[in-house]
């Protein structure tokens, strides 16, 4: 099969998960249940970060920033996943697949980068408690935030265009839910070394300079809380970075296995699983991790519970 021009007409075809009748009903009932819940709790998340007075902190813009990012993450595969599983074939545009492509990578690296930040805004809280509220005072926080969306928009900019001009061969089949790089490269009748070094690179240097600003940020939090004499300080300072080091670990874990293992290991049904679970599974457990094991939030959640209800017994 010799390759084909690659025009605006020419559409892709997603394989999906499964091709079973049966098993495809069952995940469409089960997958959206998953995604109605992960843009519920992530709307309830902003709302209660942005309705409460005591969550009115630097924290706390970042995490509603991060629902935010979650909510356009999830959205961008999953709705088009979900009509696959009621159609016989999941046709996508050519230009639809590459502005899917776009957005998946451009909120992902703005989300890895989020994470970082949040690392570094908890190593100011807890190292530099008394110079906190000048250091990440409201003007640094959007700074920051923007940084991390803008940055996303380059990146993603420099692997889209990159992909876009490989020429594919006659089969259209995209053997996933929804267009990523290895999958059309897979598609691809010429030598796409460039490409699989640049997402190497790319990918490594974003993903690796925010991991490790995160390993930094948390060094120097476990030193200054050991240092913390009473046991009740230590459990406290320790309580408020709890949340967070736990999305880190599940979300780099996950994208280090997605995107920097070997290429001699890679494996197209590992790769949907992963990617399932990163692009699925991981913003219906930001809020509930941000939610359940913060004290501050559910305190807040409590309060407008109780002022919705008094209004109601007023009204």
């Amino acid at each position: 099969m010799g390759p084909v021009n690659h025009t605006k007409d020419m559409d892709f075809i997603l394989i999906g998960l499964s091709s079973d009748p049966k098993t495809k009903i069952a995940l469409f009932i089960l997958l959206s249940l998953v995604y109605t819940t992960a843009i519920s709790g992530n709307l309830v998340l902003i709302a209660i970060t942005q309705l409460a007075n005591e969550l009115r902190k630097p924290m706390y813009r970042f995490i509603c920033n991060l629902a935010l990012l979650d909510i356009s993450f999830t959205s961008v595969t999953v709705p088009k996943m979900l009509f696959g599983f009621l159609v016989e074939h999941n046709y996508i545009s050519y230009i639809g697949c590459f502005i899917q492509l776009y957005f998946f990578h451009f909120l992902g690296c703005a989300e890895c980068l989020l994470l970082s930040i949040m690392g570094y805004d908890r190593y100011v809280a807890i190292c530099h408690p008394l110079r906190y509220s000048q250091i990440m005072s409201k003007k640094t926080c959007i700074s920051l935030a923007f940084g991390c969306w803008m940055t996303g928009v380059l990146y993603s900019f420099a692997h889209t265009i990159l992909t876009s001009t490989v020429s594919f061969c006659a089969s259209m089949e995209v053997n996933h839910f929804f267009c990523d790089m290895p999958p059309l490269l897979k598609l691809s009748c010429t030598d796409t070394i460039i490409n699989v070094i640049v997402i190497l690179g790319l990918g490594g240097l974003a993903s690796g300079a925010s991991f490790l600003l995160t390993i930094i940020s948390y060094f120097f939090i476990i030193s200054t809380i050991l240092q913390i004499r009473c046991t009740v300080g230590r459990r406290k300072a320790f309580s408020t970075c709890a949340s967070h080091l736990t999305v880190v670990l599940i979300f780099y874990g996950t994208i280090i296995i997605m995107y920097l293992r070997p290429q001699s290991s890679y494996s197209m049904e590992d790769d949907k699983m992963l990617t399932l679970f990163f692009n699925v599974v991981t913003p219906v457990l930001n809020p509930m991790i941000y939610s359940m094991r913060n004290k501050e939030v559910k305190c807040a959640f409590k309060k407008l519970w109780m002022r919705r209800k008094h209004y109601d017994t007023v009204k």
